[in-house]
């Protein structure tokens, strides 16, 4: 018995060439999904996130959390986070994305959006602590939103909706050859978390 309703083909890569990324839809039913939204609003140390461009300090309305197996440091936009150990909810989750990817993960860095305004613009993850070529699990609660890939070269793009207690996994040289972003929309007045799973080389 197919309990998701949803017939993704996890196999499926959305990426033309030169990287890979699957979707494997909801991963969970729609009270598991919610109970998880519920806890990671309550129990992550939330804050907003800063950011240094050209000599400025920008801090964000969206906010971020860095949990891992160890205090790691982890360094983007000129501002550096040391991991926070992993609560009983992102152990779970950790180990859930693990066993459907057959991949392992040693931190989480999380983002809250608080409504469809707060997006994030293209980037890529290449920052030097992350495993090269290494796979990111993202997984999301909340409001559906789009997520988006951009080629640095042909400028081609891919776009597909991340569902509420979905996951996205990105791998291979994607992080080298693709940009992504997740686009602002007024029409969405939900919050949405985010989870991205990754593998931070440690020393």
């Amino acid at each position: 018995m197919d309990l998701f309703s949803n017939e993704v083909d996890h196999n499926h890569n959305w990426l033309p060439s030169d990287g890979i990324v699957n979707y494997y839809g909801t991963i969970m039913d729609l009270d598991e999904a919610n109970a998880y939204y519920q806890k990671l609003m309550e129990t992550i140390a939330w804050e907003n996130d800063v950011a240094v461009i050209f000599g400025k300090r920008i801090v964000t309305k969206r906010k971020v959390a860095w949990y891992g197996d160890q205090p790691f440091d982890y360094t983007y936009s000129n501002n550096t986070k040391k991991a926070l150990p992993w609560t009983k909810e992102l152990l779970e989750l950790k180990k859930l994305s693990e066993k459907l990817t057959g991949e392992v993960f040693n931190s989480c860095l999380l983002n809250l959006y608080h409504s469809g305004e707060e997006g994030m613009a293209w980037h890529s993850d290449a920052e030097k602590e992350l495993k090269k070529n290494g796979a990111i699990a993202s997984m999301s609660f909340g409001a559906e939103r789009k997520f988006a890939f951009k080629h640095k070269q042909t400028q081609e793009k891919v776009g597909l909706v991340l569902e509420h207690g979905s996951l996205l996994v990105m791998k291979g040289t994607t992080q080298t050859h693709w940009l992504h972003r997740l686009p602002p929309t007024k029409m969405i007045k939900a919050p949405r978390v985010n989870l991205t799973f990754r593998a931070i080389n440690s020393h």
